[in-house]
Order: structure tokens, then sequence, then C-alpha cells
């Protein structure tokens, strides 16, 4: 994928200020119009104020992590504070500036569709912050979960989390359903994008399935889902290991 513009990170510039200090909101804009604001806080928060399933994610962790999708690094700097060997990465360059500021060791400017490391590179591969949706489209998961396949060791895991879209009375989502079943799509393909002051991020495709989607989305990849863990409310956390 084309490196990002500067005018273009419009996400990196969010996490930048917030890194020094300003308070932002995180504005996302759905291609129906739909805007949604939320405080930016969450992305630098510790341990201790995440959730029961994040946490749990964290003891599942072993061996040479990935982290697809770092933002800004809270997953991976709690890993290598406890002696893990992880490597994250994220496509907007100031978010990588923010994790090595920050203290992360290996910290790399890429994005999920350029990922490509040599055989049994990694024994985990992590995607929190519902970054599973990260894949964008069902045949683009498909075909790089084969990838990972390839990169990861013999007993390698995945361990994301998402979130189920038809979870949801919201008349405005349930009809967005409806619109994407229309042009072929997923229910939950969502197409977003970021915007901080002058900054507008590019367009891009958000996969939110279900636990039955997403078992159909591993079928053939070499990855079966090992167990979810329900958050309570519409996050989930899946531990997906190789077959």
């Amino acid at each position: 994928m084309k490196r990002l513009k500067p005018k273009e990170d419009a996400f990196g510039q969010k996490l930048w200020a917030a890194y020094k200090g300003e308070e932002v909101f995180e504005i996302v804009e759905r291609d129906d119009g739909l805007i949604n604001a939320m405080k930016i806080a969450g992305y630098f928060s510790d341990y201790e104020d995440w959730s029961p399933i994040e946490q749990e994610a964290m003891r599942l962790v072993k061996g040479r992590v990935l982290d697809i999708g770092c933002g800004a690094g809270r997953h991976s700097l709690y890993l290598q504070k406890n002696g893990f060997d992880v490597l994250g990465i994220d496509i907007s360059p100031l978010a990588i500036k923010v994790c090595k500021a920050r203290g992360l060791k290996k910290a790399n400017v890429m994005s999920i569709e350029d990922v490509d490391f040599l055989q049994d590179s990694f024994d985990t591969i992590i995607m929190m912050g519902n970054n599973f949706s990260l894949f964008g489209s069902f045949e683009k998961a498909k075909s790089l979960l084969r990838k990972f396949h390839k990169m990861t060791s013999e007993n390698a895991l995945i361990i994301a989390t998402t979130r189920n879209p038809y979870k949801t009375d919201n008349p405005v989502h349930l009809e967005y359903h409806k619109s994407n079943k229309r042009k072929g799509r997923m229910s939950g393909q969502v197409r977003l994008r970021s915007r901080f002051r002058q900054y507008i991020g590019r367009w891009f495709d958000y996969l939110l399935v279900s636990e039955e989607e997403m078992k159909e989305i591993l079928l053939d990849t070499g990855w079966e889902v090992r167990e979810f863990l329900d958050s309570g409310n519409s996050n989930y956390l899946a531990i997906i290991e190789k077959t």
C-alpha cells in the first residue's frame, strides 16, 4: 500500500497531539455521513484500565510477537515490559513516532496488506482494539490469513478482538447493514475515514463480523478458533490457532 502523506495521517496527528498533552477527540466518519466522536485517551491507557478480555489476551501471548495496528503502542509496550520480543506495526508514520517516543524498541510503518515476513518469524500475532477488522473484506482476510500462516511458527496463535455488528438495535446501523447487502458487501463491512483538524485520512474498509462469520472466514486458511471470550456487549476476543 502507498505510504500515507502527512496530510492524510489524521489518525497519527491525533495520537501525536494527545502524546504532547493536548485534549483530543477521535472523529470517525462513515461513508453514509455518520460521524462519531470519542476521547482518544484509551490509546494510552494502562493494563489496569483495560477490559477483562484485553487483560486475558495478554496472558495468552507467547514467544515472538507481531502487533498489527499498534496505534500508540499500549499493548506492545506492556508486552515489551514483560520480556517479550515484540514488533509493532501501523500504517500511520506518526503513530510509529509516538510508539518510539514512548519507548517501544521495535516499531515499523507498515500496513496489514504489506505484512511479509520469513517463515517462522512470529509465535503470536495480536490484533487488539478491534483490529481483526483491519482485514477489511472477506476475500482479503482469507488471503492475509494464509500469508500469516506461512510466516508464523508451528503452534502460533492469532489473538484478536472485534465487534459483532448484529448486536445493535440502532436503526441507522441496521439500515447500513441492509445497504451493504444490496451492494454485495458483508453487513458489517464499514467504510470509514479519520478526521482531525485540517487532516483527512483515506477511506478504508473495516470489517466487523459475528463469531459465525469469523469461523467461515477462517475455513481453508490453516487457522481455526480455539475459543471466544465474550465481553458482555458486542465486543469479543478470538483465540485463533493453527490447524
